[in-house]
């Protein structure tokens, strides 16, 4: 498994083994705090029902073939990216 690390990987490893990390302070309640966070940006609270172009379906269902994920999912990822600015229109 270490041949397939990256140099960084690589360092950050061999600075583990020979003790020269230390655990943060308060890293579990942070950790927990991230987990909470994931589990409500991706928790579905409303049913949406929307027409689209037969072109548009069908390029959505291959788009999702190809990233190995339902539509469904692929539709809503778009959707939050675009709502929440990281998804953006170019010209």
């Amino acid at each position: 498994m270490n041949d397939r690390l990256s140099p960084e990987e690589r360092e950050i490893l061999d600075r583990f083994e020979r003790g020269e990390l230390r655990r943060v302070v308060g890293v579990e309640d942070e950790m927990e705090s991230a987990r909470q966070a994931a589990r409500a940006t991706f928790r579905k609270t409303r049913r949406v029902n929307l027409r689209v172009t037969e072109r548009d379906f069908d390029l959505a269902h291959a788009r999702a073939r190809e990233e190995g994920i339902p539509y469904q999912t692929l539709l809503s990822s778009v959707i939050h990216k675009y709502l929440s600015g990281r998804l953006t229109e170019t010209r």
